[in-house]
């Protein structure tokens, strides 16, 4: 969830240049809670957390009213309440979320066939084929704000740029319930005072690395010599983040009829873990599995979604999208252990932990592709799919997982599958 509480808000004036940006990023506006409130419009203006009302339940989400007072994701219940005793915590609703989904996703369909779907309540669209009918991109967001307000009652933000980093950038500076052009020849001019975590596939340890050698703004990092990126970095990495600082970024908008699809396993615990080693240990067997059955499917993850029960039965969820779609063990792993130390619940005795690949797509990293961040890694698992297919797969796998770790117990008969098993 993002952490905006609107204040930042930023919005296009009606004559902003949009004739070099056919790209949208389209994003539900505190989707949850937004959809938990349709049938409680009273409480509209108040602000609300998605969890349950319990001494050691954790928020799972929060609109921006609850935003304003610090309430965040994966804050405890208890605290939440403390920095907003207004708070109005209300049970969630999957059913809800899914069936309104549903209805935002076939709107953009209807917009143009071009729809790759990030997650329950966010996509990317290319219009360029819609102008004719329907009008300019800024016009075509317009029109799909009014739509999901008439037929859902729920408010989205629009970014529009000329490409799918800065547009996806674009809808969070315009949030909420807002329209943002981020115009062609203005893509450098507005990157560069950004932080540097706003580049796409930035996470913790990559912004400390790029931070250690004083690059804290996108800025700093296009200005900065291509050797002491690589020092930084990495050589794959670092032609990515050079080229991304720059507003370089060739990637199509993928339609898949797979987005929806997913392949997890989890693993309920015979006792309470609360050892981080030993849960990273358990994310990467995870991991391993997950990706063994994506390469067996011949099939890459858009993004990876990380599940975590607690021993009082709350339960979070996290989920990254990546900037290359993955099927790459090492990958998953790093990304879902990135997912854990952002619940900030360490020491927290855990019930049950689950890896999961979302976005599904055929094939591997696209030619298209601006970097591939999984070179170095595919192919020896590629290697490892081998000898198991010979010698079972048991033969071989990551070193440390042969030390087994007495606080965790060995993974059930059912081989830690999701409650909601592969998928179909």
């Amino acid at each position: 969830m993002s952490k905006q509480d609107g204040r930042s808000r930023v919005v296009s004036a009606a004559d902003a240049d949009d004739s070099g940006t056919p790209i949208l990023h389209i994003d539900m506006d505190a989707f949850f809670a937004s959809v938990s409130l349709l049938d409680r419009p009273e409480d509209a203006h108040r602000p609300v957390a998605i969890g349950h009302r319990t001494g050691r339940s954790v928020v799972s989400t929060a609109n921006y009213a609850a935003r304003r007072y610090g309430v965040g994701a994966a804050m405890p219940m208890a605290r939440a309440l403390q920095l907003c005793p207004s708070l109005l915590v209300i049970e969630p609703d999957f059913a809800a979320y899914q069936h309104y989904s549903s209805i935002v996703m076939n709107i953009f369909r209807d917009t143009t066939p071009l729809v790759e779907v990030l997650g329950i309540d966010e996509a990317f669209l290319d219009v360029s084929g819609a102008r004719r009918l329907l009008g300019s991109p800024a016009q075509i967001g317009q029109q799909i704000r009014r739509r999901v307000r008439d037929q859902t009652g729920l408010a989205c933000t629009v970014g529009i740029a000329a490409t799918k980093f800065v547009a996806k950038i674009a809808s969070g500076k315009g949030k909420p319930d807002g329209l943002l052009v981020i115009p062609r020849d203005e893509t450098v001019q507005f990157l560069r005072p950004l932080p540097i975590r706003a580049l796409w596939g930035v996470g913790a340890k990559t912004a400390e690395s790029l931070e250690r050698i004083a690059l804290h703004t996108i800025g700093d990092v296009a200005d900065a010599p291509e050797r002491q990126l690589v020092r930084a970095v990495g050589p794959a990495a670092a032609l990515k983040l050079s080229q991304l600082s720059r507003g370089y970024d060739p990637r199509r908008v993928e339609a898949s009829s797979a987005a929806e699809k997913s392949i997890g396993h989890e693993v309920t615990f015979e006792y309470d873990v609360t050892d981080e080693h030993a849960l990273r240990r358990e994310l990467l067997g995870l991991s391993d599995r997950v990706a063994s059955r994506l390469r067996a499917a011949d099939l890459s993850a858009r993004t990876v979604a990380l599940k975590v029960r607690y021993s009082d039965f709350s339960t979070l969820s996290r989920s990254r999208t990546l900037a290359e779609p993955t099927r790459v063990a090492r990958r998953i792993y790093e990304e879902s252990v990135e997912l854990l130390a952002s619940l900030e619940s360490r020491g927290r005795p855990v019930r049950l932990i689950g890896v999961r690949a979302e976005g599904l797509q055929a094939g591997v990293v696209p030619e298209a592709a601006l970097w591939d961040p999984d070179e170095e890694w595919r192919e020896a698992e590629n290697t490892i799919d081998t000898l198991r297919g010979k010698f079972g797969t048991a033969a071989i796998g990551p070193a440390s997982l042969l030390r087994k770790n007495p606080r965790v117990p060995p993974t059930p008969p059912d081989g830690g599958l999701s409650e909601r098993g592969p998928a179909r």
